[in-house]
């Protein structure tokens, strides 16, 4: 039984390297997200909207511990701050964890961001400085958490795949 687990900034593909690996190790996929808006019976921007970010991060933290502590094998996509809060970043490293940080520059964040602002509900009402802006602080108040990972992949100027194979090179 193994828990691979992939923190990072939103946008830094943590859902799409995430199915990739549990495709290669055929093992089950979850994404942390996916799980609280089924649990939820709505979107991530609605639960923010409708009960506020308190009560989704409760959510997200007693979605991940069940998760981490099922005896079964998975590669779980964070959300961009479960490791931030409620402790989650203790629950990154132990027998049968391995935690990834995906890492990605400013500069890529802040593209792939842009291009898909109304989905994600921190930044959708930024324009680009300012989202620029907000994920140099957010990136520097995280620093901390993500670094808590047993290894760091950077993503800048890389397939999906390519990330993949590096993350098993990691594993092997």
């Amino acid at each position: 039984m193994v828990k691979i687990v992939l923190v990072g900034y939103m946008a830094v593909g943590k859902s799409t390297i995430g199915k990739l690996l549990a495709e290669i190790m055929q093992i089950p996929f979850l994404d942390l997200d996916e799980m609280i808006e089924k649990n939820e019976n709505l979107t991530i921007s609605e639960i923010f909207s409708k009960h506020g970010e308190i009560y989704f991060r409760k959510k997200e933290h007693q979605e991940f511990k069940k998760w981490m502590e099922s005896q079964d094998s998975l590669v779980i996509a964070t959300g961009g701050g479960t490791p931030c809060y409620s402790n989650n970043h203790l629950l990154l490293n132990g027998p049968n964890v391995i935690s990834i940080y995906l890492k990605a520059s400013i500069e890529v964040l802040g593209e792939r961001l842009f291009l898909n602002a109304q989905s994600r509900p921190l930044v959708s009402e930024k324009s680009k400085e300012e989202l620029q802006e907000f994920i140099a602080k957010n990136l520097f108040d995280r620093s901390y958490f993500y670094h808590q990972a047993t290894y760091t992949v950077s993503v800048d100027k890389k397939t999906p795949e390519a990330v993949a194979d590096e993350i098993l090179q990691k594993l092997n």
